[in-house]
């Protein structure tokens, strides 16, 4: 992973929403003409790691939620089979995602950390406490203007169909100093991660879309 502004532990260790962007970070980018996608179970683990290791630190499992400018069924099947909060389709200017948590949860922007890949993320990625850039060959001056302008954090050294996700899930269990830890109570399986896994499991899915500038549910 390419490191490009150093964020301290406390920056990590407040967050309590994550926030994914869909195509480009969960799969290449590529869909079908049903606009169907993929996804890797490596990813879909590594989240599991992330929101645990969250649990075990602060004892909340924090808001987790994707978030993409179209409708995907694969998305949604992900995010219901893994107890996200929340699918946000239809979102082309993604900010309104801040406003919504914010007035919703009291979640300020400082405490979301935003996981993106190009253009339409931009004015969430530039106000989000941690900004992880999913890694493209072939956007060499995007990540250039990315940089410049201090939209983000981090680069991923993989790309979105390399498992960039469980890349950024590892590095920041990390960061936190829970890596080790968060490990143990998954392999042991014991009342720590009973606990959370009843908390997790307890979660809806909530299913937005994004209509005349106004979420709705649907």
């Amino acid at each position: 992973m390419i490191e490009t502004i150093e964020k301290d532990i406390a920056s990590f260790k407040k967050i309590k929403a994550i926030i994914f962007d869909w195509d480009g970070v969960f799969h290449e980018g590529h869909k079908n003409n049903q606009n169907q996608s993929s996804f890797s179970e490596a990813d879909s683990m590594g989240v599991n790691m992330l929101r645990l290791g969250y649990y075990n630190f602060n004892h909340e499992i924090p808001y987790t939620a994707i978030v993409t400018g179209e409708y995907n069924p694969t998305a949604e099947f992900l995010a219901k089979r893994e107890h996200f909060n929340g699918v946000f389709f239809k979102v082309k200017n993604k900010i309104v995602i801040a406003d919504y948590l914010s007035k919703k949860f009291q979640i300020q922007p400082e405490e979301i950390l935003f996981v993106y890949d190009d253009i339409l993320d931009l004015s969430l990625a530039k106000i989000c406490g941690v900004r992880f850039l999913v890694n493209r060959s072939a956007s060499e001056l995007f990540q250039e203007y990315v940089l410049k302008n201090n939209y983000c954090d981090y680069v991923t050294k993989h790309s979105g169909g390399q498992h960039a996700v469980r890349e950024i899930s590892e590095f920041v269990l990390n960061k936190m100093e829970v890596f080790d830890k968060t490990l143990d109570t998954r392999i042991a399986f014991g009342k720590e991660y009973d606990s959370y896994l009843k908390k997790r499991q307890s979660i809806s899915t909530e299913l937005f879309e994004l209509k005349n500038d106004r979420l709705s549910n649907i």
